[in-house]
């Protein structure tokens, strides 16, 4: 029997998650009514853009919707990168309506940790935002992944798949549109996220993931109430733009697409300027940028 909408959980990386839609069924609204998108991200942009879109390393990125955004050709490996975390990725797809790329088993990234060696889930959420961090190297565990990233919009859309390659689901990481320069993409985490379980093909559950980490942001004044009304928006805007009816690129075939053997070899991090400074980053609270 399936859960009732409204019913909680905690998803496989141990945030707390709400059954809030299915992909065949009217969208209930998980933030205010009326919040336009761009309303949203002009909430958002001014306090949080500058520093995930513009490091001082890499002052020439640019939207990856303006017209002289570089565009990565196929098979290119880039840099994919949330504020702290950089990640490895080989593009599978690059045009003016959206970045695809795929993160093979194995492949190494960079991610901000606490400094005593948590991970930010082992944190109890009344600390997890205000403990000293470092940066570490680990690598993407589990099966590859591919990225969809549609150009100027708040979100990407991560298609994860079983050790068989069975389609497990697929993971909306609500962020900031992204900057680009000539090999790394940039954007801002929002924490909130929507997961859209692989069962029950044509009525997909949709969960709300993160929400209290959301709030515990805003009560430790990271967040205002404001900023946290807009990425509540952004859900209800991916669901209006894809999710609901289960549109683009929820149903363009990249929960199965397989990359040939060459595609798949596990990527290392470049030995640049721009990753050496990444890995030398320390600070306290971790949604600092």
């Amino acid at each position: 029997m399936r859960l009732p909408l409204g019913s909680t959980s905690l998803s496989a990386s141990g945030g707390v998650v709400t059954l809030v839609g299915r992909t065949d069924s009217d969208w209930t609204p998980v933030g205010r009514p009326g919040v336009s998108l761009a309303t949203s991200l002009a909430t958002l942009a001014p306090q949080r853009q500058d520093g995930a879109h513009r490091p001082e390393d890499l002052a020439e990125a640019v939207p990856s919707d303006a017209p002289d955004a570089p565009r990565f050709v196929e098979g290119q490996t880039i840099l994919w990168r949330y504020g702290r975390f950089v990640e490895t990725a080989r593009v599978v797809r690059d045009d003016e309506d959206a970045l695809i790329v795929w993160i093979p088993s194995g492949s190494a990234r960079l991610e901000a940790v606490s400094a005593d060696g948590r991970r930010s889930r082992d944190v109890p959420l009344d600390e997890r935002f205000q403990v000293p961090w470092v940066v570490r190297e680990s690598t993407w565990t589990g099966p590859g992944v591919v990225r969809v990233a549609p150009t100027g919009a708040p979100w990407s859309v991560w298609f994860f798949r079983t050790a068989d390659g069975t389609p497990s689901g697929a993971y909306v990481n609500l962020e900031l549109p992204h900057w680009r320069s000539s090999d790394e993409v940039f954007s801002r985490d929002l924490v909130l996220d929507l997961w859209i379980d692989a069962e029950h093909a044509g009525s997909e559950d949709v969960w709300l993931k993160d929400a209290d980490e959301l709030a515990a942001l805003v009560e430790q004044g990271r967040f205002t109430h404001a900023e946290a009304d807009a990425v509540r928006a952004l859900a209800d805007h991916a669901a209006d733009a894809f999710i609901s009816g289960a549109r683009w690129p929820l149903d363009g075939g990249w929960d199965r697409w397989t990359p040939d053997s060459d595609m798949d070899e596990p990527l290392r991090l470049p030995t640049t300027a721009s990753v050496q400074a990444a890995r030398a980053r320390r600070g306290r609270g971790l949604m600092e940028h």
